[in-house]
């Protein structure tokens, strides 16, 4: 006689239960019968309920069913019996409640229960149902309505999934073996409280011998020691999760964790080359470029930062060097001028130092670099060069025409000594009161100078190369006008003095000064007197005081009214 699997496994876990209202939690063995009194029903506490009516009461196996059956047969789930059924099939049984005649149907005669459909206990777990007996002669119920479970036994159907994945992860590069890079964890919706189906081991499909997963934890973690960025950057590690406990016929999933080794400063600046050389022109501006170097490093970010630096004296003293942050270039500049025909060549020696060192790393150094740049400097045609920055001269006013006030001189200061040619700038002045012969630079005057009207001129002298015109050279020239005696004195005088009819002999009544145009040293001084042929009036003295100013005063007689007195003197 051949068994079905479904039949065993539904009676091996069948467990009798007596009560009027059971939701499955107690389990019995199929073997053991427990005697209810006929007007009593055992409640799930413990406690009995006691019935006025007829001594009966339901017999009936908790109910189990397996999800995903599969088979053109339904499947056996257990039987209802009433011990008042005598077998004589005068008792029919009725099932009501969660999937009662769809999903579960009942041999009305015997009490057998079968599912019709594959059931899914991750979708429902367990259904309620209602049973009830009745006489089929006389259509009386035999026992009142009782809810029973029908549990849904979990079987290993589903794999592990990874629900978030694929994942990102990073770790530094160099790190020691057993660094924590990242914890994945499935999900299994077997039921984790009954065998193995929901117990998951992790493993490693993809991904060593970089990368370890712990099978419980699933953390994963580095295996090999000193990973370099530089090597290598990216890494795809394949996780696998697997159910009954890793054992075979589990289910199992994977995911991808994607992993970045990032960035440490592993790495020292290295020139592409050991010597380099440069052109430069005399002509080179100071403070601004001349060139650029650059030495690489594998590095990225700040752990790629140089800071470049001239560490020969020679090279120091005449160039500076600074980091272009955006390019990572060491930019040379000009610190003095250049001349070709005082030095034709520099040598500097540059060094490249990481800016951001990383104290673990350090035994990989030193973080530096050095190079040799070669400054040739290229001779350039330059404009003449004068002896002075700027000229003073004098002349005396009144000069004659045509007067050599001073000369300016001028080289070529190239090799070839080119003669010079000098000019007057007239486009900055109006008036032109010099000249200049253009090949001895001689300044004269053109016009007669009075310091009075103009005391100071400025010109302005070019001086240009005779093989190259176009190579100008400009310098400031200041004439001074000096002073002879060239104007008389002026009186500062009132056009009247009003002198009062009672004025006492000695009176000072006015007191007069002179000016004078012209420039003296010391301070202006003057002789005052009174004027030879002209008659002399007796009314007044006047007195000279120390050649800087005169006085007025009455030294006659009494003045009388309305008498108009005059005096006249000279200033010299």
């Amino acid at each position: 006689m051949r068994i079905s699997t479904t039949s065993c496994l539904c009676h091996i876990l069948v467990c009798l239960c007596f009560i009027q209202r059971c939701y499955g939690a107690s389990h019995h063995n199929p073997a053991d019968k427990v005697t209810i009194a006929k007007n009593q029903t055992k409640l799930a506490n413990g406690e009995t309920e006691v019935h006025h009516r007829p001594k009966r009461g339901w017999i009936w196996n908790q109910f189990f069913v397996l999800e995903e059956h599969i088979g053109p047969d339904t499947q056996y789930v257990g039987k209802l019996h009433s011990n008042s059924d005598k077998g004589d099939g005068s008792v029919r049984y009725i099932l009501s409640g969660e999937g009662a005649g769809s999903i579960f149907i009942i041999n009305e005669v015997t009490g057998d229960i079968h599912a019709t459909e594959s059931l899914d206990r991750e979708r429902k777990a367990h259904y309620i149902l209602h049973a009830q007996a009745f006489d089929r002669n006389t259509e009386k119920p035999l026992e009142p309505k009782s809810e029973f479970i029908i549990k849904v036994q979990d079987i290993n159907d589903n794999a592990p999934t990874f629900p978030d994945g694929p994942f990102v992860a990073a770790v530094p590069e160099m790190s020691g073996v057993g660094t924590s890079v990242y914890q994945v964890t499935a999900t299994d919706a077997d039921d984790p409280t009954y065998g193995n189906s929901a117990r998951v081991v992790y493993s490693i499909l993809q991904g060593q011998p970089y990368f370890s997963v712990d099978p419980k934890t699933g953390v994963i973690r580095t295996a090999l020691a000193n990973m370099d960025r530089e090597a290598r950057e990216h890494y795809a590690v394949v996780i696998q999760a697997k159910d009954m406990a890793g054992s075979v016929g589990g289910l199992s999933g994977s995911t991808t964790i994607n992993i970045t080794l990032t960035d440490v400063n592993d790495n020292p600046p290295k020139f592409p080359q050991k010597n380099y050389q440069l052109y430069v022109p005399e002509s080179a501006q100071v403070g601004k470029p001349v060139g650029k170097i650059k030495a690489n490093d594998e590095d990225l970010g700040v752990n790629a930062e140089i800071k470049y630096s001239i560490i020969n004296s020679e090279g120091a003293a005449m160039f500076s060097i600074n980091t272009d942050r955006d390019t990572r270039e060491g930019i040379i500049s000009l610190k003095k001028p250049l001349n070709y025909e005082r030095k034709k060549t520099y040598t500097l020696q540059i060094e490249g130092v990481n800016s951001h060192l990383e104290p673990l790393l350090s035994y990989l150094g030193p973080f530096k670099d050095t190079a040799t740049l070669k400054i040739t400097v290229g001779d350039v045609d330059e404009p003449p060069v004068f002896s002075m920055d700027y000229y003073i001269m004098d002349v005396y006013e009144n000069a004659r025409i045509g007067r050599e006030v001073g000369a300016v001189t001028a080289r070529d200061p190239d090799s070839k000594n080119s003669h010079v040619r000098y000019f007057i700038d007239h486009s900055e002045h109006s008036d032109n009161y010099f000249n200049i012969d253009m090949d001895s630079g001689v300044i004269k005057t053109t016009q007669s100078l009075d310091r009075e009207d103009k005391p100071w001129h400025n010109i302005t002298v070019i001086a240009s190369e005779v093989d190259n015109p176009s190579l100008l050279s400009h310098v400031p020239v200041t004439v001074q006008v000096l002073d002879v005696n060239d104007n008389p004195p002026e009186i500062n005088k009132d056009k009247e003095v009003i002198v009062c009819e009672n004025s006492r002999p000695g009176q000072v009544i006015q007191t007069m000064t002179a000016v004078d145009k012209d420039d003296f040293a010391n301070g202006q001084r003057f002789s005052f007197s009174l004027p030879s042929g002209i008659p002399v009036n007796p009314n007044f003295t006047l007195k000279d005081n120390e050649g800087i100013y005169c006085t007025v005063s009455v030294s006659g007689t009494k003045i009388f009214h309305k008498t108009d007195c005059h005096c006249t003197f000279v200033v010299v």
